[in-house]
């Protein structure tokens, strides 16, 4: 089942933050994300309701093997674009919430590119600072 926008942010932000905590809560989430509570429910309800997500006895949230999956997809795309955008001299903020937007329509095999413009321009880079 196609996974839409808002459910792509909430396993992204599960994810993330899950590399400093494993116990992630819906209050942590909507905290994260801004959002209310029974939003978070709503959200977390859909994402269980469609396998990318279980929630454990003690609450915590778990993403399942594709909810990890995309979750992994929309943070790499994320942290990509966001480094081109302030490669190409954006301020950090303005990149991020730019490539927030971007990661959720930008085709695989345009992300695929830039990916790898960003991986050329980085190696010749590291190549210029070496003495």
């Amino acid at each position: 089942m196609a996974i839409h926008e808002s459910g792509q942010m909430y396993l992204e932000t599960i994810y993330i933050l899950s590399q400093s905590n494993p116990y992630v809560r819906a209050i942590d989430v909507g905290g994260r994300m801004g959002f209310s509570k029974p939003s978070v429910s709503r959200a977390l309800s859909i994402l269980k309701r469609d396998g990318y997500v279980k929630i454990g006895d003690n609450g915590a949230i778990i993403l399942t093997k594709s909810g990890r999956t995309v979750a992994q997809t929309m943070y790499t795309r994320h942290t990509v674009l966001s480094q081109m955008l302030m490669n190409l001299g954006v301020d950090g903020k303005t990149a991020a919430e730019d490539a927030c937007r971007i990661e959720h329509v930008i085709s695989e095999k345009s992300f695929k590119a830039l990916q790898a413009h960003l991986e050329q321009v980085s190696k010749i880079r590291r190549k210029r600072r070496r003495p």
